[in-house]
């Protein structure tokens, strides 16, 4: 006798998580993506107060007008003219990625993700009754995918492409002539695109490179206040795109997810955007910080190949132990006191690959990381 659905039968958990559970209290933890920081003590204060001020119910579902415009106008600079009917909140980016799926694949249809993948995209495509199509973004290609590979993979049943610039898990990102190229192939085969941008304002050096302004209309992007202004746990995020029948669709699909989103804390998330817009630049320049002390101490080690991501939180390093499986060398690290996470966690093109997520005190990540070389000269001499 059947008792579950096939859909909740073909999802398993991420091997993320199982490497988390595992983890006792006092390890030093490169696991979970999920900043150090607190929220801006402003944000905190204005989600007292508007639950003081009764702001406790139901909002429309698309979420609190004043805040969905002053989202538009913080994205003037890539694309003017938008408004508060341009943005849906969402109970988190990770909603977001759910509700664009439920609006944009019918079963049967595919959707090209990229390869080391963030775990939710394949699961998200398997829930709607879609097919995942995975292209690769490799190492030796700094993780960015080439146009050759994505045109072996589409075919007449492929209506959107996902693109994850700055990437969870290889801090790969894109610059103009690259994005560019990605949009000329979405645009040549009249894919809808799915740009998750969650990370956009941890970027080191350069201007975040966005899809949005590029003149496309089919064009969704995914957003969220969780890595940007350290409210992982507030779970709040947003849906933007100029097509604003494409939005209607969206915005009526979030009322069957959620309903709406939190009531105080959007006037707490406006507040943040209003009185405290460096925040997120204050916090990239410690991840930077973080980011060169990892970089370097993981490119001393034996068998270790590192690139320096420009963007995000993470560290996606090649670490070669022979006859051993990132799982295997991820399990030898954990018995040291150290949790990173497998790259099979991540996609078959992630073996042979460790994450470590950089959100540690930089006292914490040396401290780390003389364990983490400790274990692999010990498995390298074995």
């Amino acid at each position: 006798m059947r008792t579950f659905s096939d859909r909740a039968l073909a999802i398993q958990p991420t091997g993320v998580r199982k490497m988390f559970d595992l983890a006792g209290d006092d390890v030093i933890s490169f696991g979970l993506g999920e900043p150090d920081f607190q929220p801006p003590l402003v944000a905190i204060n204005a989600f007292h107060q508007a639950m003081l001020d009764g702001r406790n119910k139901y909002t429309t579902t698309a979420g609190l007008p004043a805040l969905r415009e002053k989202i538009a106008q913080t994205w003037s600079s890539y694309q003017e003219g938008m408004t508060d009917q341009n943005v849906c909140m969402t109970m988190s980016g990770t909603n977001a990625l759910l509700n664009l799926f439920m609006t944009l694949i019918n079963p049967g249809e595919n959707i090209l993700l990229p390869e080391p993948y963030f775990p939710l995209y394949g699961p998200d495509a398997t829930l709607v009754g879609g097919e995942s199509k995975y292209y690769p973004c490799l190492f030796e290609n700094e993780f960015i995918p080439k146009i050759s590979d994505l045109e072996s993979l589409v075919d007449d049943k492929t209506v959107a492409i996902l693109y994850n610039f700055p990437s969870n898990p290889t801090g790969g990102t894109l610059d103009e002539t690259q994005r560019d190229d990605l949009l000329e192939f979405a645009k040549k085969h009249d894919l809808w695109i799915i740009s998750d941008e969650v990370y956009d304002r941890i970027v080191f050096d350069e201007e975040h490179v966005s899809f949005m302004g590029t003149g496309y209309d089919k064009l969704m992007v995914v957003n969220s206040f969780s890595k940007t202004f350290a409210m992982t746990g507030w779970r709040i995020g947003y849906i933007i795109s100029t097509n604003l029948e494409a939005m209607k669709q969206v915005i009526k699909i979030q009322y069957y997810i959620s309903a709406c989103s939190n009531d105080a804390m959007q006037y707490a998330v406006l507040e943040a955007i209003e009185k405290a817009n460096d925040y997120p630049s204050m916090m990239a320049e410690e991840f930077k910080q973080r980011c060169s002390l990892i970089v370097d101490r993981l490119n001393s080690m034996p068998g270790v190949q590192c690139h320096k991501p420009k963007g995000a939180i993470y560290v996606f390093p090649k670490v070669n132990v022979p006859n051993m499986t990132s799982e295997e060398v991820a399990l030898e690290i954990l018995k040291d006191g150290v949790l990173c996470s497998p790259g099979s966690a991540f996609g078959p093109s992630g073996e042979g690959h460790l994450r470590f997520a950089y959100t540690i005190s930089q006292e914490d990540i040396a401290r780390g990381m003389d364990k983490v070389e400790a274990t692999l000269k010990r498995l390298n001499s074995a």
